[in-house]
Parts: C-alpha cells; structure tokens; sequence
C-alpha cells in the first residue's frame, strides 16, 4: 500500500467511521500529506506499512525547527491516530509514534469578558450602519448561546425553534444538541430576519442560513473575527478577543452564578467535562470564596474560650 492509497482509506474511515468535521479531517489530512512530502524527499519508496519509528523521529526533528511546541505536540497526535488507523486495519502490528513524545505544552488559560465589557462592545456597533443590526444579533446569539464561530456562520432558519425557546446546533463530529435561548435573543433574531435578512436574495444553497453578508452568501469565520476586532479597537479593549471569547464567557458567567458544571458541556457540546474545565477557569479569588460560602464547616463559629 502507498502513501496516496492509505491517507485515503484513513480520510474515509475519518469521514465515515468517526464522522468528524471537515475542519477536523482536513487537519488529520495535513499532517500525513507533510510526513509523505517528507518521506518523499528521502528519496525512499518506503511505504507507510514500513516507517519506522527512527523514521518519524527524524521527521518530527526537522519540521520543529519550523513550527512552536503546541503545533509540534498536534503534528504528533495527528500521526499517532494515522497509524492507529492502519493498526486497526490490520495493515501494521505496531504505531512507530508510540515512543515519540511530545514537548509539554503550557495551556494559556482564554482571556473573558465581564458582562460590562460584553455591553460595551454592542454599544459601540453603529446601528445606521447596513449591517449594524446583524453584527449586533451575531454577538447577541453567540453570547447567550455559548456558539462556536462554525456553529454561528451554518447556523439555519429551519434550526430556529423560537416556540420552544431552542435552537437546534450542528457541532463537532455532526451531532446535534438543542440549546435554549433566551427571550431577549429570539427577539434580536426575529428582528434581524424579519427586517434585515428579508431584504437580501441568498445565493443558492444558503437559502436557509441566517446570517449572510450583502451579496446573499454566508458569512465566513474571519468576518467574524474582523467584526470583534474591530468593536475592540472601538472601545479601547486591551484584551486579545475572537469568536471564542464570547463563548468563554458564556460558560464563565453560568458557572460563577450557580451553573453546574455538567450543564455547562452540555451546553457548549464538550464530548469531555476537561474541556469544559478548561472554558471555565476561575481565579483563586472566586474558588475561595465559593470554598467559604459552601464549605461543611462553614456554620461553625468559634467561641471566644474555644479560640
């Protein structure tokens, strides 16, 4: 088996048996492409059925001259589930990058915005502008529903169930969750399609997205990260922001005012509650104080001659 023919069984088996996103695939699909680019200038025909674990480490020690740790580390557990893969396929016995470590990475804990600070932003949107109403709902609907920016630019009209307070959201690995909205939201969405929207023709096949630019056509994710960027620049914010800041600090939010933590992923769609630990860091300050209020002992007072 070459090259060519594994990384195509491996996308099928990516696209079918795991049903991830194209986003996710394409990042699997890049990692094997540089490997066999690299292989190939070896001036080997040494197929994927044979590299070795010498192979891959000669491999991982040219390309991080190019790339910092946290890329390096991704590179790493790409391969490592390429050959999981042929492994399962009973095409190889063993995975060469088992023994390959990765560099330790430090996780930068996401920057959040407080409620105050949200505002701000949507204050600072010029409302006579054309696409001034849109821009608003779009920072409304991912505040209040905790979206990623994909699950914001392919959301649709027929996932819109304001009767039942939900919207209907494809996330990762094509599973639908249903995450309520609130009122002050289905309000900003009925307005933005009723009086904005229905005055745009959309091209064919996003007849049923909600937001659209101009000419018709969904919005892409760094239209998105342009809009935040430069509401940003407009209010002086010396934070670095993006579309997942707001999403950072929805599950913030709900957790510092009572949240359980399990609602949390459920509601970001979090397949693991330590990716949702992670959206929801706290401070020393708030953990202690919920120590303090909710601690066992929290009751016991002690008296002046127990002092």
């Amino acid at each position: 088996m070459n090259w060519e023919q594994a990384t195509s069984n491996y996308i099928n088996f990516l696209k079918i048996e795991r049903g991830l996103s194209k986003n996710s695939i394409d990042n699997y699909q890049r990692d094997v492409k540089k490997l066999t680019a690299f292989i190939k200038n070896m001036n080997t025909t040494l197929s994927p059925l044979y590299i070795t674990q010498e192979n891959i480490q000669q491999f991982i020690y040219e390309t991080s001259k190019n790339i910092n740790p946290r890329s390096q580390a991704r590179l790493i557990s790409g391969l490592r589930s390429f050959f999981d893969f042929l492994i399962f396929e009973d095409y190889r016995k063993d995975n060469p990058t088992d023994l390959i470590e990765s560099p330790n990475i430090t996780r930068k804990l996401p920057d959040t915005l407080e409620k105050e600070e949200i505002d701000d932003l949507i204050a600072a949107i010029d409302l006579s502008h054309p696409q001034g109403e849109r821009n608003k709902t779009i920072i409304e609907t991912i505040y209040s529903c905790g979206l990623r920016v994909s699950e914001l630019i392919n959301l649709q009209l027929s996932d819109l169930f304001f009767d039942d307070g939900y919207i209907r959201i494809l996330g990762k690995g094509n599973k639908y969750r249903f995450v309520p909205i609130h009122i002050t939201t289905i309000q900003r969405l009925n307005f933005y399609i009723k009086e904005i929207r229905s005055n745009i023709t959309p091209i064919k096949d996003d007849e049923d997205i909600v937001f659209l630019n101009r000419r018709g056509k969904r919005l892409t994710r760094q239209m998105i990260f342009i809009i935040l960027k430069e509401l940003a620049t407009k209010i002086n914010l010396k934070k670095s922001i993006g579309p997942h800041t707001l999403r950072h600090s929805f599950a913030t939010y709900l957790l510092k005012h009572g949240a359980d933590l399990r609602v949390i992923q459920q509601l970001l769609g979090h397949e693991s509650i330590t990716t949702t630990e992670i959206y929801v860091h706290l401070d020393n300050s708030y953990l202690k104080e919920v120590v303090e209020l909710h601690h066992p002992r929290s009751d016991f007072n002690l008296n002046e001659e127990d002092k």
